[in-house]
């Protein structure tokens, strides 16, 4: 049986998940918007952001007191908080190139 988080790493637990998700959408608004507004700054706060969720993961393992494939899970979820946003804005931009209309970016209107 898995042991229950001790109450004294319970709002640990409780305020690191939550940052977690605040964090991981933080990260993947600020990247899209970095990849829109093309500034820099928003692309180095896209990444502070990423830092953010890397410690709170990092704090959830420790709380929680992961081990065994739960290491693994929390590996794979920081990678995936990593590549996902990158996928996606990849994704959209191959599915919404109109074929018919050949500038589809500010930058190539020039």
């Amino acid at each position: 049986m898995i042991e229950p988080v001790a109450l004294k790493d319970f709002f640990i637990t409780f305020f690191s998940a939550a940052l977690i998700i605040m964090a991981g959408g933080s990260y993947a608004l600020l990247f899209a918007w970095s990849k829109v507004n093309a500034n820099f700054r928003i692309k180095i706060a896209a990444y502070v952001a990423y830092a953010v969720l890397l410690v709170a993961v990092i704090l959830l393992t420790r709380a929680a007191q992961f081990q065994g494939y739960w290491l693994i899970i929390s590996a794979a979820m920081v990678i995936g908080y990593f590549f996902a946003p990158i996928g996606i804005w990849h994704l959209c931009v191959k599915t919404h190139t109109d074929p018919h209309y050949p500038i589809t970016h500010k930058e190539h209107q020039e």
